[in-house]
């Protein structure tokens, strides 16, 4: 597990590790070296003291090290990095060990023609404003048009007095006036701040379109009180969770009811979304012969 500033992570992960009976190699980041090394002692010596075997939890430190862990797919069967996208793209990159993970989350809400419009203003200002630094967060609405003009003024208000900046379609734009106009950049943009950018579109189908061409398979939502509309939207969305009528700041493995988690995993190999204990175990076969 290769993480940065986050010491948090080196409990979770070595209680996962621990309870799924694998063995752990820990690097986290300079800015919390005192934490990492307290938590890996305090861990470590219990541990030990109880009988579990001597090197079953590792702490390394050392950027040579990194580079060197990363050579050796014959002796770690996987990765996991926890970090900035350029950071986990880097581990991506360079190692032929399996990696569980991430690297944006490039997350969306659209707004359906049947949305409850109450619903849909508080499940898009949650989603964008109760913490737009992290990986499900929103970072591009996209709303039907058939109720377009009776919502975005009133999200608009909300966000405005946030302290969130709009970025709009054409379309989006002529209902706002004044704000910025939004760029292809844009749609495929993890902005980590109080900047969203909406996209009026004319079918659920077109919407699906966006996400899945955009997006970071990592979290989507629907707002429709359309029972078929909803089933068209959480079947064809391509990520690791899709939500109808809910936050995309929900997508987190504690209130999935995981406990500690690994990480937020948007492939489709072994373990997808928030990954906890059963996403460190893979089956094994046996067969007893007479």
């Amino acid at each position: 597990a290769i993480f940065e500033a986050r010491p948090d992570v080196l409990p979770q992960l070595s209680a996962l590790c621990l309870k799924s009976g694998n063995a752990v190699i820990l690097k986290g980041g300079k800015e919390a070296k005192r934490s990492n090394e307290t938590f890996f002692e305090l861990i470590r010596s219990t541990a030990e003291r109880v009988g579990l075997p001597r090197g079953w939890i590792q702490l390394i430190e050392a950027r040579r090290e990194v580079r060197e862990l990363l050579k050796l797919d014959e002796d770690i069967d996987l990765l996991v990095p926890r970090g900035s996208k350029e950071f986990v793209k880097y581990i991506q990159a360079n190692t032929s060990i399996p990696v569980l993970g991430h690297a944006e989350g490039v997350c969306h809400v659209y707004v359906d023609t049947e949305a409850d419009v109450e619903q849909a203003l508080n499940v898009c200002y949650d989603s964008k404003v109760q913490y737009p630094a992290v990986c499900n967060a929103a970072e591009t609405l996209l709303v039907h048009r058939g109720i377009s003009k009776l919502f975005l003024p009133s999200l608009a208000r909300r966000y405005k007095e946030a302290g969130v900046e709009i970025r709009g379609c054409e379309r989006t734009r002529k209902i706002l006036r004044g704000i910025k106009k939004a760029t292809e950049r844009d749609w495929k943009t993890e902005y980590l701040d109080l900047v969203i950018s909406i996209k009026i579109v004319g079918s659920v189908d077109e919407a699906v379109g966006h996400i899945n061409t955009y997006g970071s398979k990592h979290t989507d939502a629907i707002i429709t009180k359309n029972g078929k509309t909803a089933i068209k939207f959480l079947t064809g969305v391509d990520s690791s969770s899709v939500m109808l009528n809910a936050s995309t700041r929900f997508s987190d493995g504690y209130r999935y009811g995981l406990g500690a988690e690994v990480g937020v995993a948007t492939g489709k190999i072994h373990a997808r979304g928030p990954v906890g204990l059963d996403g460190l175990t893979t089956s094994k076969y046996y067969l007893l012969g007479e």
